[in-house]
């Protein structure tokens, strides 16, 4: 109780900012002495926190005894396809040590991420995983404090900052490895947008790979379209008319897989016996819903978020690892590169 017998709750972080005008980031700037700012806002947001009776939370050697037990998960993938089986690998790795984790969606826009950084702040968590949709990297956060945080699936373009992602290399590697390995030598490469470095990465792998194994790329070029299902249908009609002979089609994701599958039946080709096909990521409801089932490479999402919380762990506990952390892939064999056979008479 104060003075006047009045409950007064404690002034926050972001108190001081309405009062000062400026931004939570910018308060937490002045009070931790970073950045290069005007005198007269560092005066104004001085001020307002001594106004407010405002004191910087604890520091790091002491926040230990302070802990929420609690830790955000920021994530831009508003379907959920990569964040929820990251979120339980995240939740059985903090889940012993009774840490809950705290799940908001940005979609994508800043606004959206600072007033979560600001919500999460004042819930006092103990760090930080933000992970992307697109394996690009993304610009650090910048919250109402600094956090141990931990960038998945998209890296942080910080160098310094820790981040954990799939090993795209790796896993168009193995696909390519998997289809000469059934014996296919006319192998086309259908994949998602040229600017999206995931597409990149594993198009270029896909080259490098046939190259190594002294063979060509069916249609004498990379494919690059849309990450859907209607990119694999036309793509499948581009690719067969450039390659008669063609019979096997990487496909950069599981979506545009199924789409090539459907149009490939269409046509009267049979998968796999005239064509085989790979997909990429193990989307269950895209790989195992395709006629005939899809071959693809599992990025391992729930792993990755295990280790992206185990990461967590050892920053909080003042251990950072910083760099890029790559997981291998995996590829599951289903019916779609199944042997070749001879078309019947």
């Amino acid at each position: 109780m104060t003075g006047d017998g009045a409950a007064r709750r404690r002034a926050t972080l972001l108190d001081v900012a309405t009062r000062s005008g400026v931004s939570a980031g910018t308060v937490s700037k002045v009070l931790n002495g970073r950045g290069q700012l005007r005198e007269e806002t560092r005066k104004r947001v001085l001020q307002a926190a001594q106004d407010l009776d405002f004191h910087i939370g604890p520091s790091a050697g002491n926040r230990r005894a302070q802990r929420s037990f609690a830790v955000g998960l920021l994530t831009t993938d508003s379907i959920g396809r990569f964040s929820i089986p990251a979120l339980m690998g995240a939740e059985e790795a903090l889940g012993a040590g009774r840490i809950s984790v705290l799940l908001a969606d940005t979609r994508g826009d800043p606004f959206r991420e600072r007033h979560y950084l600001e919500v999460m702040a004042e819930r006092n968590i103990d760090g930080l995983i933000v992970m992307g949709r697109r394996c690009d990297p993304r610009p650090p956060v910048v919250g109402p404090r600094e956090l141990p945080t931990i960038y998945a699936l998209a890296p942080s373009a910080n160098p310094a900052d820790v981040s954990v992602v799939p090993d795209n290399a790796q896993g168009a590697r193995l696909a390519i490895e998997h289809l000469i390995a059934t014996g296919r030598t006319r192998i086309a490469h259908v994949t998602g947008p040229r600017d999206h470095l995931a597409a990149q990465v594993r198009a270029d792998v896909t080259v490098e790979a046939l190259g190594a194994a002294g063979l060509d790329l069916a249609g004498g070029r990379v494919h690059y379209g849309a990450w859907s299902e209607e990119w694999g249908r036309q793509a499948a009609h581009i690719v067969m008319r450039a390659e008669e002979g063609c019979d096997a089609i990487s496909c950069g994701n599981d979506q545009i897989g199924r789409g090539v599958a459907d149009a490939l039946r269409e046509m009267g080709w049979r998968v796999p016996e005239d064509v085989a096909l790979v997909g990429f990521d193990n989307w269950a409801v895209m790989a195992a819903s395709c006629r005939p089932p899809l071959t693809t490479v599992d990025m391992n999402l729930t792993e990755l978020g295990r280790q992206a919380a185990t990461l967590l762990l050892h920053a909080i506990e003042g251990h950072p690892e910083p760099g890029v952390h790559e997981l291998p892939c995996q590829l599951v064999v289903r019916e779609s590169t199944g042997p070749s056979a001879p078309r019947p008479i």
